[in-house]
């Protein structure tokens, strides 16, 4: 069931939706319940002391102060005031010793309560032993609540701190010492409903219920969108890489965002192309390949058959013939090492020994092995560099090798009683760089993007007639990267060719 990624992105979404609505509901609603409490023991402290206040002319309720600007304690007043009225018969003035008056249970009957509010409050005035001498609802006058721990504790002097009623019939209790001067005379008892706060309650709980549920079906759909939208490009891109592991490197996958996964199937389409890239210079390297081997082996073959047939009696035809086979063997062990070099610079293993190595001697140490040839072609070779030319951090051995390469090139592509310049040059970015010019034919500009790559000719005949593979400049290309530096080619039909590198300073 979970085995799809979409399965569990989509579950995973309607899990963190869950979690928080569960969260957010249970301590916005924790919070709001106690604000509701906490307003209602406002409201009735306030109209504790208003109703006090009213009965006992100059009495006192002992408990928690309140803020009078508060919109509870504004509306208790208002109601409590406007709707409480006292009538009083046969009752006398309180004085000191008698702060409650006449009401008290002896002379209960002679006078006459009317207590009224609209704030749904019952309130009950008891005296210091107990007993109810005021109930608004006109109920429990004369009752002992001395025993009830409210009463009691506001009998000791102490604010009794309310106390919610369990069960259905909620409600809020509290109660009050009363005190004139500084003498107990009895306390206020008042208890309200909490019937309306659970019915707010209940229906904020519905609400945020409901809520859930509408917020869980659009998390839902928008989990299915968006998982959708992950998944099926993976889907793709899992499809297309199983292709690609079977041999079918032509796979492409559309790149259809500019997100992580549009990169991804970028980077993919990138991968397949350098795939079937690589593998079609594998099997036009192997055919190459097979094409040079194939010369010199058919050569050699028909020369050993010629041999055996009888021509090995021919003194000076004997001799010809092994002369062709040695250079054939050579030319077979020249390919061989070339092959050789550019496998271990593929496969990083050149082993390169480097040292400061002066560019300038090393150029002229090349030209005098390669004087022999240009002086055949009737070609002048010479250096340039600077006197305070910085030495090269280079393996000696190898940059010879690209010298020897990049400047055969260069004679044999130039036209007699041209010049070949090597300039050698100090560049500001701590490089060396090496320039090496000829005079010579050039190269035409449609086969420029060709040069340098594996037995790439631009002129076929004339290099497999003087024994070139096509591999002496990929080879200098890959050991001057392989030293950190570049290499590139610039030409212009029939005004020469410019071949140059660059490796760091030591």
């Amino acid at each position: 069931m979970f085995g799809s990624i979409r399965t569990r992105l989509t579950f995973t979404h309607l899990a963190v939706i869950v979690v928080a609505m569960g969260l957010s509901g249970l301590l916005l609603l924790s919070l709001l319940e106690g604000y509701f409490e906490e307003a209602m023991e406002d409201s009735l402290i306030a109209q504790a002391r208003i109703t006090t206040q009213a009965l006992i002319p100059g009495a006192v309720v002992e408990g928690p102060s309140i803020d009078a600007s508060a919109a509870a304690y504004n509306t208790v007043q208002q109601q409590v005031v406007s709707n409480l009225s006292l009538q009083t018969n046969n009752v006398a003035p309180p004085d000191s010793e008698n702060p409650l008056g006449e009401l008290t249970l002896n002379n209960l009957t002679d006078a006459t309560l009317q207590l009224s509010t609209q704030l749904d409050t019952r309130i009950r005035l008891v005296d210091s032993e107990g007993f109810v001498l005021v109930d608004s609802q006109q109920e429990s006058q004369g009752e002992d609540l001395s025993k009830e721990p409210l009463v009691r504790q506001a009998l000791a002097g102490q604010y009794a701190s309310p106390t919610v009623l369990p069960g259905d019939a909620r409600e809020m209790q509290i109660a009050m010492p009363v005190l004139v001067g500084d003498r107990l005379v009895g306390a206020v008892y008042l208890s309200e409903s909490l019937k309306d706060v659970s019915a707010v309650m209940r229906d904020l709980r519905l609400r945020w219920l409901l809520a859930t549920v509408i917020a869980l079906g659009f998390s839902g759909v928008v989990g299915l969108l968006l998982s959708g939208a992950i998944s099926r490009p993976v889907r793709r891109l899992t499809t297309a890489a199983g292709a690609v592991a079977e041999g079918e490197l032509d796979q492409l996958v559309p790149v259809e965002t500019r997100d992580e996964l549009g990169r991804l199937s970028e980077a993919f389409n990138e991968m397949t192309a350098r795939l079937r890239a690589a593998r079609q210079m594998q099997i036009d390297f192997v055919a190459n390949v097979s094409h040079e081997l194939r010369t010199p082996l058919t050569a050699v073959k028909g020369l050993v058959e010629t041999l055996r047939d009888g021509a090995v009696d021919d003194v000076e035809v004997r001799d010809r013939f092994l002369e062709t086979v040695e250079d054939e063997t050579d030319r077979l062990i020249r390919l061989v090492n070339d092959l050789l070099i550019l496998s271990r610079a593929d496969s990083e293993a050149l082993n390169l020994h480097c040292a400061p190595v002066d560019l300038a001697d090393l150029a002229q140490a090349t030209i005098k092995r390669l004087s022999p040839l240009a002086e055949e072609g009737d070609i002048a070779l010479r250096v340039r560099a600077a006197s305070s030319l910085p030495a090269a951090l280079a393996d000696a051995d190898r940059l010879e090798q690209v010298f020897l390469n990049l400047l055969d090139n260069a004679i044999k592509y130039s036209r007699p009683g041209g010049t070949v310049t090597v300039e050698v040059q100090e560049m500001p970015n701590s490089m060396v760089q090496v320039r090496i010019r000829d005079e010579g034919i050039g190269i035409p500009a449609k086969a420029l993007p060709g040069i340098g790559e594996r037995f790439y000719r631009a002129d076929r005949a004339r290099s497999r007639a003087e024994g070139g593979s096509g591999l002496g400049l990929a080879i200098a290309r890959a050991l001057v990267e392989a030293h950190g530096g570049c290499l590139w080619v610039e030409s212009q039909e029939g005004c020469g060719t410019t071949v140059g590198f660059q490796i760091s300073a030591a």
